[in-house]
C-alpha cells in the first residue's frame, strides 16, 4: 500500500538527471538528513523515465525530487509528489512542509 508519508520507510527519493547532477543530489541528501528525513539518492546509470516509474511503482515513495543541470545552476529542486504533479520550488520550502506534513502525521 501507500503509506502516509511519516510512516513510510523512504520518504523522499532523489533522483539526478545525468552523473553531472550527482554531487548536487548529495548535497541536497545531507540536507533532507540534517531534518531527519529518510531519503535515498538514486544514482545508478539509467534514464530518468525508468528511474521515476520506478521510485513511483515500486518503491511507492511520497516525494521524487528530479535534480539536472538547471536545478544545481538555480540552486532549487524540482518536487514531484504521489499525484505525478511536478514543482520547481526552493528546497528550504520543500523541507519546512515535508516536516510539518510528518509532524502533523498528515496523509
Amino acid at each position: 500500500g501507500k503509506f502516509p508519508t511519516w510512516l513510510s520507510p523512504l520518504q523522499v527519493k532523489i533522483l539526478p538527471v545525468s552523473e553531472k547532477s550527482r554531487d548536487y543530489a548529495h548535497e541536497v541528501e545531507e540536507k533532507l538528513r540534517e531534518y531527519k528525513i529518510r531519503v535515498k539518492v538514486d544514482d545508478r546509470d539509467e534514464k530518468i523515465g525508468y528511474k521515476i516509474r520506478e521510485a513511483r511503482g515500486i518503491d511507492r515513495v511520497p516525494y521524487m525530487l528530479i535534480l539536472g543541470e538547471k536545478e544545481e545552476n538555480a540552486g532549487n529542486i524540482s518536487a514531484r509528489d504521489r499525484s505525478n504533479e511536478t514543482v520547481e520550488r526552493d528546497l528550504g520550502e520543500f523541507i519546512a512542509d515535508v516536516t510539518a506534513e510528518i509532524e502533523e502525521r498528515r496523509g
